[in-house]
């Protein structure tokens, strides 16, 4: 795999999966950081050509005073520093005796017997910024222990780590021909625009070597980014691949934390007509609690995750690298998003043979693995 920066030359326009029209809705959001189709839309537009790509990405990186660091997404799955586990998993809870819907995954609870009214009051003197996305020996650390220090979560001065971009409006009008005048159809909407702070770039590894540096369109209104190769990014993602392996191939009780933003579709079918739902974990992944004897239990005990990733994308014309009709909207677990399983195991999508493997060749579902402590 090949790693590069992308640095933004000005605002980046990544509208989100809602439709839009100026007459009918007069305000376009943008979704950041973009997701897969939106960088090897970029990619191929770069090269003039119709090439697959297989995508690692995107994810954050800041230029440091010893060099370039990878961020990834924050786990969900903490309250501050203190990181939650399932129930079932923690005999010693005060909650242990608690009833809960065995056809749903098992809450999550603070490891250990504390109450939670015990640890929970806290005088607040200063307030504290919290990290968003993690630097890379973070996130080291938090392979091979499975916990992240309240220190590690607090926001060094002057980095952004809290949200490493600011949203800038845009107001687009149209002038009625021969006035002063807004038109009144399709004459004003407000556009979201993301502007990362000095020093911020998007962070990609690819299996195509590109010449660098070179400029890129990315997002809307031909807004463009340097793309500059960068080997830092590469040692350590193959650093915490390394670690993500090694813990997988343990076999015990672990956590799978996905650092991009998860799709997990399946299509349902019935007499009348078929349908692809999504939802916030994979379909194979099997709950470990059964509610009746004719079920098989798998190996997901429980999950943390957030509203899911709205994603629009697009079915390009076989014939013509310009021509598309949008496809249906996808919606796809956040990034951060966190798995207990009772054993490792491996996305269906990871099976190059599938059809569904496109979505990992777009970098999505990447899933980093922890023994659980």
């Amino acid at each position: 795999m090949f790693w590069y920066t992308l640095t933004p030359l000005d605002i980046l326009l990544l509208r989100d999966a809602k439709p839009f029209t100026p007459g009918e809705r007069a305000w376009a959001g943008s979704v950041f950081p973009p997701n897969g189709h939106s960088i090897v839309g970029a990619l191929r537009g770069l090269l003039s050509e119709k090439k697959n790509f297989r995508l690692v990405g995107p994810f954050l990186c800041r230029q440091t005073d010893t060099g370039v660091k990878l961020y990834l997404p924050r786990p969900l799955g903490f309250i501050k520093s203190t990181p939650l586990m399932p129930l079932a998993w923690e005999s010693d809870s005060h909650l242990k005796n608690a009833l809960w819907d065995k056809s749903q995954p098992c809450p999550l609870v603070k490891p250990g017997s504390t109450p939670p009214d015990d640890d929970d009051v806290e005088i607040v003197t200063t307030e504290k910024k919290f990290r968003q996305y993690l630097p890379y020996e973070v996130v080291s650390k938090y392979l091979k222990t499975g916990i992240i220090s309240e220190e590690d979560w607090l926001v060094i001065k002057n980095t952004h780590e809290d949200k490493p971009w600011t949203v800038e409006t845009r107001s687009h009008n149209a002038i009625e021909e021969g006035s002063r005048q807004v038109k009144d159809a399709d004459g004003y909407f407000v556009e979201n625009g993301i502007r990362l702070h000095t020093g911020w770039s998007l962070a990609i590894g690819i299996d195509t070597e590109i010449e660098t540096p070179s400029t890129v369109r990315l997002g809307g209104e031909g807004h463009r980014s340097i793309v500059k190769q960068c080997n830092e990014l590469g040692e350590q993602w193959a650093s915490l691949q390394k670690i993500s392996q090694q813990n997988f191939q343990q076999g015990d009780k672990s956590i799978a934390y996905l650092v991009t933003p998860g799709v997990f579709e399946r299509k349902h079918k019935d007499n009348l007509h078929s349908s692809s739902l999504c939802r916030a974990f994979p379909w194979e992944w099997k709950l470990a609690h059964t509610v009746n004897g004719n079920q098989t239990p798998g190996n997901l005990v429980s999950l943390a995750t957030e509203k899911p990733v709205p994603i629009s994308c697009r079915f390009r014309d076989k014939e013509s690298l310009t021509k598309s009709v949008p496809a249906p909207q996808v919606f796809a677990a956040p990034p951060g998003s966190l798995y207990y399983l009772n054993q490792p195991q491996s996305l269906f999508q990871d099976n190059s043979n599938t059809k569904v493997n496109t979505w990992r060749q777009l970098g999505y579902s990447e899933l980093l693995w922890l023994t659980y402590k």
